[in-house]
């Protein structure tokens, strides 16, 4: 089977892959993974290590205390000198157990409804679609190809960094399955994020009798938020929100500690090195208060390089032949595709089904996109 033959599959039988497909999404959102939820993420990585068996692939399962399995699968290439493709995609889901009861599955109107269809489970339905006519056929990509599955991307993927950047390393390029633009277009270009708690530290007193005695960590605190918003730079597309903030324990009582969360994102990892150096300069303003800064960069951004400039235009001429005009774009939302993009491995993001509702109630895919993202991923893996 080459790409050519996938171009031909899914015009004539454009029904049976989206049938299918839709199908195994079904099968995926029926199990619930929350982050965090070992038990649930262990079960569903043991049966997707079955399915990924039975169509050829070596699997290898990392287990993470505490939030679940990292799964490696190896597919052998038609090629298996040619350095290969990386596949990144993720397990978990930002839906609490329970949510599948509200919001069960269901299709209407052209829409495949249910927590964590759009981010990320059709874009692995795909995959699992995609290697089994690969497997049917008796066909292997022509690079051998990695398949990671990790447990903990909506949290921040601290158990399954180093495992993505060493599948990375080495590899002709990484793909990934997240969301795609509302457009149908892939990812070119993501932020960064540095995510960050600042602390403010004072001493308590009576607010009406030793009010000279106490020194106010929430009035520290204030300070430091409007001076926050100086270090934006729109222009260059570098944000700081904080979010939350909290302090004090009652209104009579001068408040020794105050904190805030603060959600930074940047374009360029130099705009979230310069963001980074200046909040750990930051010096307290009220006398006898002390700041204590904690966090840091936790993705850096994926940069359009002109790498990942050519291997978007591989997969635009390859969906061309689908008839499909795939465009590009950027969004401020992070992924593990950050991670192995700031290593110098071309990576192309947003290669998921069309949708829309991440993380939200109305989240949804698109069923009669199902086909085209079959037959692009076949298209791919046969020819890159």
């Amino acid at each position: 089977m080459s790409g050519t033959d996938f171009v031909t599959l899914a015009a004539e039988d454009a029904a049976g892959l989206r049938d299918r497909a839709l199908g195994r999404l079904e099968a995926l959102v029926a199990r619930e993974t929350p982050s965090g939820d070992a038990d649930r993420i262990d079960a569903l990585a043991g049966e997707l290590a079955d399915e990924l068996e039975a169509v050829g692939a070596g699997v290898v399962l990392h287990r993470a205390e505490g939030l679940g399995t990292n799964l490696v699968a190896s597919v052998p290439g038609a090629e298996p000198e040619l350095d290969p493709v990386l596949v990144l995609a993720h397990l978990d889901t930002v839906h609490p157990v329970g949510t599948l009861d509200e919001r069960p599955f269901r299709v209407e109107e052209g829409r495949a409804y249910g927590p964590g269809s759009y981010d990320m489970k059709a874009g692995i339905a795909v995959l699992l679609e995609t290697l089994a006519l690969l497997h049917a056929a008796g066909a292997r990509p022509r690079r051998p190809l990695q398949l990671l599955l990790t447990c903990d991307e909506e949290i921040g993927s601290h158990s399954s960094r180093t495992l993505i950047e060493e599948s990375a390393r080495g590899s002709h390029c990484v793909l990934v399955p997240e969301p795609c633009m509302p457009d149908g277009g892939v990812k070119t270009v993501r932020k960064g994020v540095g995510v960050y708690t600042v602390r403010a530290r004072g001493r308590a007193a009576h607010a009406g009798v030793d009010t000279g005695r106490g020194v106010n960590a929430i009035l520290e605190l204030a300070h430091q938020v409007v001076g926050l918003g100086a270090l934006a730079d729109p222009d260059r597309g570098t944000t700081l929100n904080p979010g939350i903030i909290r302090g004090g324990t009652a209104s009579n009582v001068i408040p020794a500690e105050a904190w805030l969360e603060l959600d930074v994102r940047f374009r360029e990892l130099v705009e979230g090195e310069r963001v980074d150096a200046a909040l750990r300069a930051l010096r307290p303003v009220v006398s006898g208060a002390e700041l204590v800064l904690e966090g840091g960069i936790n993705r850096p951004p994926l940069e359009r390089t002109p790498a990942i400039a050519e291997l978007y235009g591989r997969a635009r001429a390859l969906a061309a032949e689908l008839d499909y005009d795939l465009t590009e774009g950027s969004t401020g939302g992070a992924s593990d595709g950050c991670f192995t993009a700031a290593l110098g491995v071309p990576t192309l993001d947003g290669l998921g089904v069309l949708g829309d509702g991440a993380h939200a109630v109305h989240e949804h895919i698109v069923v009669g996109d199902l086909p085209f993202r079959v037959a692009l991923y076949g298209s791919l893996l046969q020819t890159l």
